[in-house]
């Protein structure tokens, strides 16, 4: 994969050495957007954790803008407020479902699914530094900076993530993770 982190976004500075919300949203929200769509597998749920990272953003520009890696700040952000999501849908499946679902993987038939699957089975860690170094293209020093880990920590749950899911994709046959 190719770097895909946008230079705009870590350059959208004024003239007073302090970073311009609006060229920083217009330079970030695609790509934010796109990962919170890796993070929650809907389009309609990521756009809303995209819009309210990037409402917390704004309401602490002052100091955000100002923060050596802002694009670091609204990743965590987001995979902060992805975390509430899901311990809140948790919570409502655990009071609406009395019996645990299983899920039988011969049954996911869509690579989508099966890829959110496989993603849902690493650990959170293993999962944000992929979808970080992975699919959006950042450097370990990045990834570190957004996680809050030394870079070697991120290379080693990359690596590690690697490793589960080839190895679930051997085990099922599947080729196309």
């Amino acid at each position: 994969m190719g770097n895909m982190v946008e230079p705009d976004l870590l350059v959208a500075v004024s003239t007073e050495g302090v970073l311009d919300f609006e060229e920083f949203f217009r330079a970030g929200y695609p790509q934010l957007a796109r990962a919170c769509y890796l993070l929650t597998g809907d389009s309609v749920d990521a756009e809303d954790l995209a819009q309210e990272t990037m409402a917390r953003a704004f309401e602490r520009w002052d100091r955000v803008g100002a923060m050596e890696s802002p694009a670091g700040y609204l990743y965590r952000t987001a995979f902060n407020l992805n975390s509430k999501r899901i311990r809140s849908l948790a919570v409502r499946a655990r009071r609406t479902f009395t019996d645990a679902l299983s899920h039988d993987p011969a049954d996911l038939a869509v690579t989508r699914d099966e890829v959110m699957v496989a993603l849902d089975s690493l650990p959170k860690a293993q999962r944000q530094a992929l979808v970080l170094v992975g699919w959006l293209g950042m450097d370990a020093n990045e990834a570190g900076r957004v996680l809050g880990v030394a870079p070697a920590s991120v290379r080693g749950r990359v690596h590690r993530a690697r490793i589960t899911l080839r190895a679930q994709t051997e085990e099922g046959g599947q080729d196309r993770l």
